[in-house]
């Protein structure tokens, strides 16, 4: 079977974007090019983004220097185990009005004071230390682009975007993430160590003590207007049938695997297709092939697979098992 390539004028909003993007977040972190691509992509089709890594290899730093050059709003919360749900959304508080004559007492009403959840980026720093009561707190705000407090809905600003992290080593006193709650997140990104040659280069860049100075010299990069164009862009982007057929077959694939307990969901399918329609507009394509499919299988899967325990035994990991599935399903031509 031959697949028909649609036409359509070459993708320039989302790569114009990213290069400018990527050019300010170089000025402070070396070597994650593909990281701040990930993450742009995951902004311009509304997901989530959750940063694996070991501690000290600028998943905090690359965040704040990402929303910077899209000038968007950024706040960080530390994720505790003594963290409440509403140190996270916020909480209704009496607001006292001045008094009106001197001695008369002044009126008491309930206000909503919002919590560090209203921003554009959230940094959700070492989420699984915290209890699933809190973690829960998230999966409104993350579906639904809004939190419920005291029976009342607040919208959230948009975009709104979650950038979970979590260290893959240290596991001692932490609440892994339910199926659940890791099935929201579009992508999970592994952030490795740099090369030999960036690690050099991270100590070739301007510092204050410990602290990159260039920080301070990240420009905006980018308007709103970019960005709903980068957005609008992304969902033009033409998908073949053949395609779309390719992107089920590898999802349905994953859950009849042997070494799989519970495979990617059907939300998984519909995350994979809109990760592939940006990768495509990053490499420049105003349609969608099967490679930009197979390039955004690892990230979109890898959280979503529940290995069997036996395979968990002999160091089977997720992406081999996503590798395994895209092995076994034919490409279409």
């Amino acid at each position: 079977m031959t697949m028909a390539t649609p036409s359509g004028p070459p993708g320039t909003a989302l790569v114009s974007l990213r290069d400018r993007v990527a050019t300010e977040v170089r000025r402070v972190v070396v070597g994650q090019d593909e990281v701040v691509d990930l993450l742009l992509a995951a902004a311009v089709v509304g997901g989530h983004v959750l940063l694996e890594g070991v501690p000290g290899v600028a998943k905090t730093l690359l965040a704040r220097a990402w929303s910077a050059a899209l000038g968007l709003d950024f706040r960080r919360v530390q994720f505790t185990p003594d963290m409440l749900p509403s140190d996270l959304s916020g909480t209704v508080t009496l607001r006292f009005d001045a008094m009106p004559v001197e001695g008369a007492r002044g009126r008491q009403d309930l206000a909503f004071r919002p919590g560090p959840v209203f921003t554009n980026v959230l940094l959700a720093d070492e989420i699984n230390r915290t209890p699933p009561k809190t973690q829960a707190a998230l999966l409104e705000a993350m579906q639904e682009a809004q939190v419920s407090v005291d029976g009342v809905s607040h919208p959230l600003p948009r975009p709104f975007l979650v950038v979970a992290t979590q260290n893959p080593i240290e596991y001692e006193g932490t609440y892994p993430l339910p199926e659940a709650q890791l099935d929201r997140f579009l992508l999970k990104v592994d952030v490795g160590y740099p090369t030999v040659a960036d690690e050099e280069a991270i100590l070739r860049l301007p510092h204050r003590g410990v602290t990159p100075i260039a920080l301070e010299e990240v420009q905006v990069a980018a308007t709103a207007a970019d960005l709903a164009a980068a957005q609008a862009e992304v969902d033009a982007t033409t998908v073949a049938d053949e395609v779309g057929a390719y992107v089920v077959a590898v999802v349905r694939r994953t859950r009849e695997l042997p070494s799989v307990a519970l495979g990617a969901s059907p939300r998984a399918a519909v995350h994979l297709l809109a990760a592939a329609r940006a990768a495509a507009r990053l490499r420049g394509r105003a349609f969608v092939t099967p490679d930009d499919v197979a390039g955004m299988a690892a990230p979109v899967l890898r959280h979503r697979l529940v290995l069997r325990p036996e395979a968990e035994l002999e160091r089977y990991r997720p992406d081999d098992a996503i590798a395994a599935a895209l092995a076994s399903v034919p490409v279409p031509r």
